[in-house]
């Protein structure tokens, strides 16, 4: 049948049905609608939403390029570089401080000497390879400044060693400026009231003269005084800090804490291993 004969079936059969159930005309006219036309009836509901969701882009976007998490990102990016750059010069600093510790074209902090340890072997510049070392002079009849000193070394040793994961990367050592009156066992008694891993070095006055001399250290001790003789010993207050090659990296005064010592220490050997240099951290034999 044509399209015109389905039409007006439907027209003489509407009437009735509409009689029957009043509600029946709205929903068959949409249906007929659909059919014959093919087409979707008209609607808002997708609008809506499509207007909804366009607000909320507007919204999203009001604030342009940029959101808060943007922001945030840019801010720590912006920081760490800060940091990053901050250390690098610090980094930096160190190094050429170091090299010009070396010696040139200035006098060189360091060199060759002869000393002996607490057991009577001998000790020369070739045993402070391998580790970073913490060298003190003085001597054990100081009445105030070198127990002080001391003290400071071994809170030092704890905090260095903390830092580097319980590992012996620092070799700690005591140089008598007395040498009359420091023997061996008085070293040794004196010494361990400090720290158990202080290194004691003592020898002849000559010796001792000579290493302090290397090592630019003044020390106003007699020549030839007796052990049972009563006198002071006028000496350089500085904790020298050796790399593990043996040479010069910095002094630390008196004005140094704890604390502050042993952050310019590990400054030095985090410099030292980003290089890739090999560092020892055996335990004391």
């Amino acid at each position: 049948p044509s399209i015109f004969t389905r039409r007006c079936s439907l027209s003489t059969t509407l009437p009735s049905l509409s009689r029957r159930n009043p509600s029946f005309l709205p929903s068959i006219s949409s249906s007929i609608a659909i059919t014959v036309s093919g087409r979707r009836p008209f609607t808002t509901t997708n609008n809506r939403r499509s207007n909804k969701t366009m607000g909320q882009l507007k919204a999203r976007h009001s604030t342009g390029p940029f959101s808060w998490k943007a922001a945030v990102l840019l801010i720590i990016t912006g920081a760490s570089m800060l940091v990053y750059f901050r250390y690098e010069r610090a980094r930096l600093e160190r190094k050429r401080i170091t090299e010009m510790s070396k010696g040139y074209g200035r006098p060189k902090v360091g060199g060759p000497f002869v000393l002996k340890d607490l057991d009577g072997r001998v000790f020369t510049e070739e045993g402070l390879k391998g580790k970073y070392n913490f060298i003190y002079f003085g001597f054990t009849h100081c009445p105030d400044i070198c127990p002080d000193e001391l003290d400071k070394m071994a809170a030092v040793i704890d905090k260095v060693r903390e830092a580097s994961n319980g590992t012996h990367v620092m070799r700690p050592i005591f140089v008598t400026c007395d040498p009359a009156r420091d023997t061996p066992e008085v070293l040794r008694r004196y010494l361990r009231e400090f720290h158990p891993d202080i290194i004691g070095l003592t020898g002849t006055y000559d010796q001792v003269k000579h290493m302090c001399k290397q090592y630019r250290v003044y020390f106003s001790t007699p020549e030839n005084v007796k052990p049972e003789e009563d006198y002071l010993v006028d000496h350089s207050i500085y904790f020298y800090l050796m790399d593990p090659e043996g040479d010069f990296v910095e002094c630390i005064g008196r004005q140094d804490t704890p604390d502050s010592a042993t952050k310019l220490i590990m400054n030095h050997i985090t410099d030292w291993k980003r290089e890739g240099k090999p560092l020892d951290t055996t335990p004391p034999s």
